[in-house]
């Protein structure tokens, strides 16, 4: 065994909450030393004291010396060490602070160093962070050893308190720590920018393009770009001239591409190679970047759905008070830029001939929407993604406007002068119909999700929902109305087949959507037998059901679901079907639209369900005004005294009501007739108002 300064007992610090030390055993047993716990609720200051008497360090041997035995261990653990024993007072050979707490840490270390500048230090938490390790580096620990590390730290412990030499340098004690702690890079740079000493985590050190030997010696401006070197170096002198800490994120080119970081720059209190310097801390944040990216646009998604529904409930409102087309789309455009999401939107309609035109816009993207207006082909031609949404009723993005090769170049030096980086379409649609196509400008890139295009989806349809109200209201309230007469020849559909066949008559008396989206008709065919229909029904391709209403020798009336049908098409356009008929294989159609409804947009609609189809007249036609009163008293003048007086006794008796507040006993006893002949009398009455409301006249009988 060794005398002298190697025989000084080794200190090791524990949390006072602590029980007992995690090195201690280890320690003894890696080192024929002392090793003495001392808790810091006592007073360390006792266990640094070096009497005046003492013999010199290096010779003064005895036996306080020995390791201790396991009895002395157990007693000392998680006590105070004594500042004397039978052998008298000797400093420590070394301190080791088995603490995680920063603020006891540097406490402790400068009171160490004031008391005993030789003696060396080492920090070994149990866990160690870059928090701890910049904490230890600034308050001149030899040595840093996080002691749950998958490394032993007992044998670099040792090693360091065996070397008196602290002063070697301050450069090698930058290193050592630099080389065990530390995140992706560690280095330390000299105050003019200078890379003195360089550390890479070797799981990261195949991302970097230049190894840490390499780097020695270069300067930041070598290694970056010129202007995130000013700003590196801008921080680095920040940090010297306030000598505190500071922050900075910043790109670095990789061998995995672009990566982002960032850097706690920790000014050292000593000169390195006789200049001042800092340890630079640097951690790779790009997935910690990309995970609060995919969260603010989580975020802005939400917004933007949130936004977009708000201005669905906005065109509702509006239909309750849009007087035309053109305010409900004004509405749209303004809606949507005024929520700040959009630099711009505009719509267009088709005029014909498979072409579209600009209708209205909104939006500072003045450039952009100017060439829109100015000349449509440059949007609408047939590979445009506007024209493809009009043509295929899907929608169409683009986000990456400014790349997108594909755009005209009139368009993108008009959408890189605005701003203009992602745009969608939307079509105007209802059911088979389509109005026109909403296109919407962002100034951002990928700024329309697929969360974004369904509630874009349900905008298009709303609009055209509400489009299409608006001009069956216009047509509804209209004193004057064009009517319209179609010619549809060899049509695909049952009424044209049965009436070539058969040489029978096809009228359709009514036909009309349900809320689920189901379209019926009631068809009367004279002619021919109920059975016989249902017959050829059931093989029809065009037919997806069909049910018999009334039969009858020869006249049979239906209802026929069909697959496809060109009065649900002429409805969705804002047109009133007047009168179908079928007879001889050539349909004629008799529908009345108003005076501002588009002839052509029609006919081009009805010509995609029956190929041959031509319009053979326009005519205006002025509709009778009637007051409500006069419709009333018309609507009385169909019923029989009897029928009037029916319908009015079982109407204020609660006859109608649910649950029913009398029965068409009590209602036929009041009358002094029987039930049946009450009953009749009521099927009629309602039959009178009901063909009157629906038809404007017929039989009551």
């Amino acid at each position: 065994m060794t005398t002298g300064y190697c025989q000084r007992p080794i200190v090791v610090v524990i949390d006072a909450r602590s029980e007992r030390s995690r090195l201690r055993p280890r320690l003894e047993q890696a080192t024929d030393r002392a090793v003495r716990a001392v808790s810091t609720a006592d007073d360390i200051g006792t266990v640094l004291e070096s009497p005046t008497e003492q013999s010199d360090p290096e010779t003064d041997g005895g036996d306080d010396s020995s390791p201790a035995t396991d009895d002395e261990s157990t007693a000392t653990e998680g006590t105070s060490l004594t500042p004397a024993d039978e052998a008298g007072t000797s400093p420590p050979g070394g301190v080791v602070l088995e603490l995680d707490s920063p603020g006891e840490i540097q406490t402790l270390l400068q009171r160490v160093h004031a008391e005993t500048p030789d003696v060396p230090t080492v920090v070994a938490p149990g866990d160690g962070s870059e928090r701890l390790a910049t904490v230890a580096l600034r308050a001149g620990a030899t040595d840093y050893v996080p002691s749950e590390r998958d490394e032993d730290p007992i044998d670099r412990i040792v090693s360091t308190i065996r070397s008196r030499d602290r002063a070697t340098t301050t450069d090698e004690r930058h290193h050592r720590i630099l080389a065990n702690e530390l995140p992706d890079e560690a280095f330390v740079i000299g105050e003019d920018g200078t890379y003195l000493e360089a550390k890479v985590r070797s799981e990261s050190a195949a991302l970097y393009r230049t190894s840490p030997d390499e780097l020695r010696g270069s300067r930041l401006d070598d290694a970056f770009s010129d202007e995130v070197a000013a700003e590196l170096q801008d921080c680095l002198d920040r940090a010297l001239r306030t000598a505190e800490v500071q922050s900075v994120e910043y790109d670095a080119d990789t061998t995995d591409g672009r990566r982002r970081f960032e850097a706690r720059v920790v000014p050292i209190g000593e000169r390195i190679r006789g200049r001042r310097a800092v340890v630079w801390l640097a951690r790779d944040i790009t997935e910690r970047v990309e995970r609060e990216r995919r969260l603010r646009s989580r975020q802005d998604q939400l917004e933007t759905l949130n936004r977009i529904n708000a201005v669905v409930r906005q065109v509702i409102e509006t239909l309750v008070e849009a007087p035309a087309r053109d305010a409900i789309e004004r509405e749209v455009c303004t809606q949507l830029v005024d929520s700040e999401l959009y630099c711009g939107s505009w719509i267009a309609e088709h005029t014909g001939e498979g072409r579209l035109a600009y209708r209205t816009g909104a939006g500072e993207a003045d450039t952009y929407l100017g060439w829109i207006s100015d000349g449509t082909e440059y949007a609408t031609d047939r590979d445009r993604p506007v024209a493809r949404a009009a043509r295929t009723g899907e929608i169409q993005t683009t986000n990456h406007l400014l790349d997108d090769e594909a755009t005209p170049a009139p368009l993108r030096e008009a959408a890189r002068e605005d701003d203009v980086r992602s745009a969608i379409a939307v079509p105007i649609t209802h059911e088979d119909a389509t109005y026109g196509v909403l296109t919407v400008l962002a100034s951002r890139d990928d700024a329309f999700s697929e969360r974004e295009r369904a509630g874009f989806r349900l905008l298009g349809e709303t609009i055209g929902f509400t489009i299409m109200a608006v001009k069956n209201r216009q047509l509804l309230f209209a004193d004057t109305v064009v009517e319209l007469e179609f010619r549809i020849d060899d049509g695909d559909t049952l009424s044209f087949d049965l009436s070539e066949e058969y040489d029978c008559t096809c009228s359709l008396e009514w036909a009309g959507t349900t809320a689920s989206g189901r379209t019926f008709q009631y068809v009367t065919i004279e002619g021919l037998d109920g059975e016989t229909v249902l017959e050829e029904a059931d093989s029809h391709d065009s037919v997806e059901e069909c049910r018999l209403i009334h039969d009858g020798e020869d006249q049979c009336t239906v209802e026929i679901r069909l697959a496809r049908s060109g009065v649900r098409t002429l409805v969705n356009h804002g047109a009133t079907i007047c009168d179908v008929v079928v007879e001889n294989g050539v349909g004629r159609c008799l529908v009345e639209v108003s005076q501002d409804a588009d002839i052509r947009e029609i006919a081009d609609a009805l010509t995609v369900v029956y190929e041959n189809t031509e319009l053979v007249a326009r005519r205006e036609v002025d509709r009778p005004v009637r007051t409500a009163a006069e419709r009333r008293d018309r609507i009385l003048d169909r019923l029989t005294d009897r029928q009037l007086t029916t319908l009015r006794l079982a109407y204020y008796g609660g006859f109608f009501d649910w649950p029913r507040e009398s029965t068409g006993e009590d209602i036929a006893e009041a009358m002094d007739i029987s039930p049946p002949t009450m009953h009749q009398h009521l099927r009629k009455g309602l039959k009178g108002i009901l063909s009157e409301f629906f038809e404007g006249g017929g039989s009551t009988e």
